[in-house]
């Protein structure tokens, strides 16, 4: 490897995230959610990390759940989205996942397919998201249609939260009665609280958390509590200085003059860009880390690489080790001067950044 942008990735770190998880959840069992390539950390190194101890995997498609059992994954895995064509069900069945259920269409071809073994499935009930989910006569009916059926090995209730990730906001507690209120005469066992709630809702636990995005070191709450700030980082987005040079106050930076330099300035040319999922709109002043001190980008982010003001930092050199994000830089404040989410960052981030395993 001749280029220097790189992922490193702390498996340690992840251990110690899901482990926090069940602390906080008591009894509660828990989907390690790993869809999207586990949030572009590597879904098959983050299962292999978590297989000895995880409850069950959570990806969002049936060929996300191919690929684990292909690699060897034999733990549970639940798809989060159910199937989307009836010919996925013999292959969901072959390979033995937990299946959810959010619309009465997915009953009816469910409960008429062929299958060899019963499988584990999760009704989703709409409390509220309005994204996925069963409203409340068709989850009381197909309660009752899956409680019954032969096809059906354990049935767990599921919902979803729309602002978890805010603790001062009562949507949470009106989801989460509104869902008591449903299934209150059913005693089946219950999962709703994803990661903010794992972290913020305590109430919501019940039998079956779902924590994705804590398990990656990084907070989902848009206000850190103590419990989101014993989260582990696990991924630094590293790379290095290529170019130095000085230019005069006035003199433009990059593609479209987007930046001019209010002062001389000495200026680093980092190779990492928009190729490698370093988002193209960051703001000028986003800070970067160069041999650990602060210093802003400035310019337009290219393809494959950025420019930043090296000039309060004493004798930079070229080769010096960049960080974009990682324990000492949060990705969750790179995000905000992206005006994105941290989800994004980390799930963009493209394969021709090598993840390096530890």
């Amino acid at each position: 490897m001749t280029r220097a942008a790189r992922a490193l990735l702390d498996l340690n770190a992840i251990r110690k995230n899901y482990r926090l998880a069940k602390k906080l959840s008591g009894a509660a069992r828990a989907v390690a959610v790993i869809k999207s390539d586990a949030y572009g950390h590597g879904a098959i190194p983050v299962a292999k990390a978590l297989e000895a101890e995880a409850d069950a995997f959570g990806v969002a498609c049936l060929e996300e759940a191919i690929a684990l059992r292909d690699a060897g994954i034999s733990t549970r895995i639940l798809l989060l989205e159910g199937f989307f064509e009836p010919s996925e069900l013999g292959i969901i069945d072959w390979l033995n996942l937990d299946l959810v259920i959010h619309s009465t269409h997915q009953l009816q071809q469910f409960l008429n397919a062929d299958l060899n073994s019963p499988l584990n499935i999760w009704l989703k009930l709409d409390t509220g998201m309005h994204r996925l989910g069963l409203s409340t006569g068709d989850f009381l009916e197909s309660t009752r249609l899956l409680s019954s059926s032969p096809k059906v090995n354990e049935l767990i209730l599921m919902s979803h939260f729309a602002q978890a990730d805010d603790p001062g906001c009562k949507r949470t507690t009106d989801q989460l009665q509104f869902f008591n209120q449903v299934t209150a005469d059913i005693p089946l066992p219950t999962s709703l609280a994803n990661s903010p709630a794992v972290l913020a809702w305590p109430q919501t636990h019940g039998d079956w958390i779902r924590p994705g995005m804590m398990l990656y070191g990084v907070s989902p709450l848009t206000q850190s509590n103590a419990n989101s700030l014993r989260l582990e980082p696990v991924m630094t987005l590293e790379s290095e200085l290529i170019a130095i040079r000085t230019l005069g106050k006035g003199e433009p930076i990059g593609y479209g003059t987007h930046y001019h330099c209010d002062r001389p300035t000495l200026v680093g040319v980092v190779a990492i860009g928009y190729g490698d999922g370093y988002p193209r709109h960051a703001r000028n002043g986003t800070p970067v880390l160069v041999r650990g001190k602060r210093c802003p980008l400035i310019g337009r982010v290219s393809m494959d690489m950025l420019t930043i003001d090296l000039t309060e930092l004493e004798a930079p050199a070229i080769g010096d080790l960049v960080t974009l994000w990682g324990k000492w830089l949060p990705v969750e404040e790179v995000a905000s001067w992206c005006d994105s989410i941290p989800y994004e960052l980390v799930t963009t981030l493209t394969k021709r950044v090598p993840r390096q395993y530890s």
